[in-house]
């Protein structure tokens, strides 16, 4: 990974802060479904992009797929409800988050999962978040995006037509309600040269 990192950004830790969350643009998808798209949410977002990038521990996964085990194609890193965060401006936004999906979500968000799309090579198939309690129940699932803009896409679950983001640079999307059950969403390749995303997506207990 080749991201220089200022070396007065340790110094600069407090000075990342956070956007307010009213009013944040709805769309309403249907059947309880619903995503929230909040612009600019994190101040200072290319210096905590750079933070976490050098920061994170980051690790690569082998999945089965079919017959065969093939590479995770991005990096991931998963904070558990009682870890300590990479940085506090993420425990800053756990806690905003948490307080204001409190009447969506009726819990704590708890956990943080990360991922590191280092090109335009790395994606994230169709899927909708099913491990665990999603399969079964509303939800809220919360995405900070930080670094290089890359297409956000949902649509039905099944197929269909799809709606399309643009997220990064400290963009703030949350999917609520029926959403990972009844959509599919997914950050697909792209033959443009792009450069790396930071996905830091929050979530309840038991919901991955």
């Amino acid at each position: 990974m080749t991201v220089p990192i200022q070396a007065s950004i340790l110094d600069q830790a407090d000075e990342i802060g956070l956007g307010t969350l009213g009013p944040v643009e709805r769309t309403q998808l249907g059947d309880r479904a619903w995503v929230d798209l909040l612009p600019n949410w994190v101040a200072c977002a290319q210096e905590l992009f750079e933070f976490l990038y050098r920061a994170v521990p980051w690790h690569a996964e082998r999945r089965r797929m079919y017959d065969s085990m093939i590479d995770v194609p991005r990096l991931l890193a998963f904070y558990d409800e009682h870890d300590p965060m990479p940085h506090p401006a993420l425990e800053r936004a756990r806690a905003q988050l948490t307080t204001h999906y409190a009447r969506d979500l009726g819990e704590p968000l708890c956990t943080a999962g990360l991922c590191l799309y280092r090109d335009g090579g790395d994606s994230v198939a169709w899927h909708g978040d099913t491990i665990g309690r999603g399969a079964r129940e509303d939800t809220v699932v919360a995405i900070v995006a930080l670094g290089a803009q890359r297409p956000f896409l949902l649509r039905p679950r099944g197929g269909g037509r799809s709606l399309r983001y643009s997220i990064g640079h400290g963009d703030l999307l949350v999917m609520g309600g029926s959403c990972q059950r009844t959509w599919e969403h997914a950050v697909p390749k792209t033959s443009k040269r792009v450069g790396p995303r930071i996905s830091i997506q929050f979530r309840p207990r038991d919901v991955r």
